[in-house]
This record gives C-alpha cells, structure tokens and sequence, in this order.
C-alpha cells in the first residue's frame, strides 16, 4: 500500500516522500481512507504507532479545497493531553502542508503559556486548532473561537485526557460543538469512562485496532542491565562516558528522580537538562529545542512529560526507572531507531523491578539477555527491604477484613448511641 493509493493529493505525497515516509503504517492505512469518506472514526492506538498522520492527512486532504475559515472561526479541533503533544502536532500540520496550494493556518493552545498571542492568532481564524481542554475553555470563555462553523473533531489520546482530570472540560467543550461534525477518537485503551464517550460522541463508527507490539522496529537492539539500585547512577555515568553517545534520552519515574539525576551529573561534569511537569513551558520548550538542535546531547524526562518528543536519528534511549505501564516501554524505546536508522534500548533492572521486567518481556514477546557490567555487578541476593516487601499471604484470622472493621465501627457506633 502507498500513500498515492489512499486517496491523498499529489503535493501531499510529495512531501510525505521529502520528509522520508516510505508506505503508510497499519493505523494510516486504515483510518486515512475512512476519514476522507466522512466516516466517524474510533481507533485504539499508541503514541508511536503514526496516528498523528493518520488524522492530519486526511483533514487536510478535506481542508485545502475549502475557503480559509473566517475571524475566530475553525474548521477542525484536535483535543490533547498534554501541552507538548499540542506543539507537535501542530507542528505536523505544519510540515504535511508545506506545499499546500492554499495556506494552512494551524495554532496550538495550551496553558502555563501567555494568553494574549493566543487570542490573537485565533482571532484571524484558523483551519486547525490544536488545544489543551483546560486553555481552550478560557479562550472560548473569552470569545476569541467560536467553534459553529466547526466540521472535525478529533480526541487524540483519550484515555490520558480522562486520566488527567478532564471529563468536565471536555463537556463543556462538547456542549458547544455542533451536532453534525465529523468525529474521530484515539485512545491507547478503552476504560469505561472512554467507552461511555464513544457511545455519546461517534455515529456508526469505523473501528479500528492497531496492535502495539508492531511498533518496535527490527533496527533496535535492546539491552538489559542489572544492577543494585543504589548504583545505578554510578553505572549511568560510566555509560556516558565510555559510550560517548551523541544524544541521550533517559526516562526517570518522577521529577525528583530527574533533579537528582542532573545534579549527580553536574557534580561529575557532564552536562544535562530535565524535562517534566514542575517546568514552566517557556523552560519545557527550551529544554525540547535544545535537545532537537544538539545543543543539550542528554535529557532525563519523565513519561508524562516526553509525550511530544520526537527527535530524528535519536541514538540512545535508556530506562533508569522502569515505566510503570508495560505500554509505555513501548513508547520510550520508539523514540529511538525512527525512519529506518538503528537504535539502542537500555534498561536497568534491579532487583526490585525483575518481575515487572519479565511481564514487559510478555508484553512485548521478546526475552532480552541480562547482562552485567564489571565493576557495577548486581548483587546476587536481593536486599532485605525487596523480599519484606514481598512477604507473605496473610495467615487468615491474623489480619482484619473490611467487613469485620465495619462491623466492629457499626457496634461501636451503637453502644456509644
């Protein structure tokens, strides 16, 4: 399958071969044809899997032959999660367009970002928005869009914006919406909360499914290192230094973890920069862009925060802590061995988080060789706080249950009555 045969024009296809795309992916192929037919559309897929295409192209492709939208108007809003995702799917508006016969105008919205250039970037209208619920309400509340001459609506990433705390931004959003609008949703699961707003939102959907395991490209070796948990940084530092990666992305559980991290680095010489959610977005962006330029060769993000990093001919990512969703492996370890060029995919993996590795071995079908580094070998025995965390199965009578504690409190409640 190509992209020609999708129905795309030819000054689309042109571009997807200049920017390297070679044949559409199993999400692309799908949903690309549906869309343009008008199809409401409900799609399970993951970052990685090239959805973002999968819906820009065929909006665009619906756009172009349309007039411009007026003042404060447009014609197709895509709701995100996170403010980085908003900035890089804008910025593929940008790119699939670039040799569009008529100019589209796109605008990312989001918050922890001034206003005003907002409102007034809208205020001209805008063929695409890409928005944040939470920031897209304030501008809505302030008049500067009027979503009536809306045509598309896209939620990208449904789940996490559930997740995230945007149920009621998202009614009200949707409250606004016009009746007849083209409706397409993109959610890496389907919890009943998602569930529920498909059933309200889409009419006679397309359904399509993508499995993630096809996104880990044969280009990428992975690597398993175990290691002590209080020595992981040590060993971190002894990577950078004997491997001289040019780039290095580092994926850390929490916004501690990357300050620390950074510091121990800074201490030892090396220079790094963090990215995550205590960051103001002038400093996320500038962090993004200094690591997309070369400027920063070592960034330690968090998941939330790295959902919009997309860096061509990334070397090197690795897993200083291991993600907590077998899903997100997935994601952390696309971000390298993109567009055909290898990679490399480290994790440390102590004792601790040894089970969780092998339930990301199933998830992913693959058995990675454990390996060592002398000098920084995991100890053979894990330490005592690992196995009392274990312990075990409760003797029965020992402990409680709910039911008894409701009991006694009811009791309780009635003797002191």
């Amino acid at each position: 399958m190509s992209f020609v045969s999708l129905g795309l024009s030819d000054f689309f296809t042109s571009t997807l071969s200049s920017l390297g795309y070679k044949e559409p992916t199993a999400i692309q192929d799908k949903a690309i044809p549906a869309v343009l037919k008008g199809h409401d559309l409900i799609a399970a897929a993951e970052t990685g899997s090239g959805k973002t295409a999968g819906f820009v192209l065929p909006l665009l492709e619906k756009l172009h032959s349309i007039p411009a939208p007026g003042n404060n108007l447009t014609h197709a809003l895509v709701l995100v999660p996170t403010r980085e995702l908003a900035v890089q799917v804008s910025q593929s508006v940008d790119r699939y367009s670039e040799n569009c016969p008529r100019k589209i105008r796109s605008v990312a919205i989001y918050g922890g970002a001034a206003i005003n250039p907002q409102m007034q970037s809208l205020s001209k209208g805008c063929d695409i928005v890409v928005a944040t619920p939470g920031r897209l309400l304030d501008l809505m509340r302030k008049n500067a869009l009027d979503l009536r001459g809306l045509k598309a609506l896209v939620l990208d990433e449904a789940d996490r914006m559930l997740d995230l705390g945007f149920a009621d931004e998202l009614d009200d959003i949707l409250d606004q919406t016009p009746g007849n609008v083209q409706t397409l949703l993109f959610s890496a699961t389907f919890p009943d909360k998602v569930k529920e707003l498909t059933e309200e939102l889409l009419r006679n959907p397309v359904e399509i499914s993508v499995k993630q395991e096809a996104t880990l490209p044969d280009q990428l070796h992975q690597r398993a290192i175990e290691v002590d948990r209080n020595n992981r940084t040590m060993l971190l530092k002894h990577l950078i230094k004997q491997e001289k990666w040019q780039q290095l992305l580092i994926f850390v559980g929490s916004k501690r973890t990357a300050n620390n991290i950074e510091l121990k680095l800074y201490r030892s010489g090396i220079q790094s920069s963090t990215l995550h959610g205590d960051l103001t977005q002038k400093e996320r962006l500038g962090a993004l862009e200094d690591f997309s330029k070369g400027r920063c060769k070592i960034l330690i993000a968090t998941d939330l925060a790295a959902r919009g990093i997309d860096i061509p001919s990334l070397p090197c990512v690795l897993n200083y802590d291991l993600p907590r969703a077998t899903s997100d492996y997935v994601h952390r370890a696309g971000r390298t061995a993109r567009a055909g060029e290898a990679g490399l995919a480290i994790s440390f993996v102590d004792h601790e988080s040894d089970a969780h590795f092998k339930l990301i071995e199933k998830r992913i079908r693959m058995k990675i060789p454990r390996e060592q580094i002398p000098g920084f070998e995991r100890a053979q025995e894990p330490p005592k706080e690992v196995t009392q965390k274990k312990g075990q199965a409760p003797v029965k009578g020992k402990r409680k249950s709910k039911k008894d504690k409701l009991r006694e409190a009811a009791a309780l409640a009635a003797k002191n009555s």
